[in-house]
């Protein structure tokens, strides 16, 4: 909540209702269609072309003028320092909030219309699921329980990978992983090549590093990012689009055989309910108030969720 005093709004961010924020469209064009928005949407969001146009349209418009803002700077650097003017620097985008929560379409959504903006800039997606340390490190250092904290990623490479992104590197490798078989897939990388733009969705990329006991200096992987958005909802409704999500996925991909979460596709309704009550409560509600809900008010922008999944506030840090 905002506090105020004689009238004066001390918050720093400008609040908006979706109404409000609809309205700051203008002409943003609406290029996807509602068999792109099926497409893109995660597997438990069921969002409409509809609020897409709601909530992305004014986004992206936004996020043109702060990337054409952040270019003409590049520009005056160098002026200044009297050098040619370098090729663009990447502009990053982070995508962060709890499990369950929409991460995954928002950054699709935002990939697949920027992609298709008049000046068709180079867009890539990256999640943060690659830096994950494979389940034989985790095993070995006691942390599959674990699994998406802070600490089960190795940040460094991470961080290493933002900072060559930012550089202008080339060819970049990130690691992939299948959320199949629940690891790291050994050997097999992509990569990313100069885009313009990087949308990076992750857990906690607003999260900071504990500072060495030494007093090394150390970069976050937030020291890259450009602009952050901060996916928000009630607990009790995450914790039941997480239950939603498991039965989902129990009737859909824990029936391939090849999956490592096969061992659950058989489990019947109250099996079902347990087990995913259990992993959120151990595993994910810790994670969420640990670590991820205390970065929120690090993002530059919070879309915050009402029990439907539909966005009815949105705030947006003041400059």
């Amino acid at each position: 909540m905002a506090l105020s005093r004689k009238g004066i709004d001390f918050s720093p961010y400008d609040q908006f209702s979706i109404q409000q924020w609809s309205d700051l469209r203008a002409d943003e064009p609406m290029t996807l269609d509602s068999s792109d928005i099926e497409r893109l949407r995660a597997l438990n969001d069921p969002i409409s072309l509809d609020e897409a146009q709601r909530v992305y349209l004014p986004l992206t418009r936004l996020l043109s003028l702060y990337v054409e803002a952040v270019q003409g700077l590049h520009q005056a650097a160098a002026k200044f320092l009297s050098k040619e003017s370098r090729a663009k620097t990447p502009y990053i985008i982070g995508v962060s909030g709890s499990v369950a929560v929409g991460k995954s379409t928002t950054a699709r959504i935002l990939h697949a219309l920027m992609q298709r903006w008049p000046s068709s800039p180079k867009v890539d997606l990256v999640t943060t699921d690659g830096f994950l340390y494979s389940n034989a490190v985790l095993e070995e250092r006691g942390l599959m329980t674990q699994k998406g904290f802070p600490k089960s990623y190795d940040r460094a490479r991470f961080v290493k990978f933002l900072s060559d992104i930012k550089s202008g590197k080339r060819n970049i490798a990130v690691p992939v992983y299948s959320h199949l078989i629940y690891d790291v897939l050994p050997n097999e990388e992509i990569e990313i090549d100069q885009p313009d733009i990087l949308i990076v969705e992750g857990l906690n990329i607003l999260h900071p590093e504990e500072l060495p006991e030494e007093g090394s200096p150390i970069a976050f992987a937030s020291d890259y990012l450009d602009f952050a958005i901060y996916m928000d909802a009630k607990e009790p409704d995450l914790r039941q689009w997480f239950i939603d999500r498991f039965f989902r996925l129990r009737d859909t991909a824990f029936k391939d055989p090849s999956s490592f979460f096969h061992q659950f596709s058989k489990l019947d309704e109250k099996e079902a309910t347990k087990m995913a009550i259990n992993v959120w409560e151990n595993i994910n509600l810790p994670n969420l108030v640990q670590n991820i809900l205390p970065t929120r008010g690090r993002a530059d922008l919070i879309l915050t969720k009402q029990k439907d999944h539909t966005i009815s506030q949105v705030a947006l840090r003041k400059l």
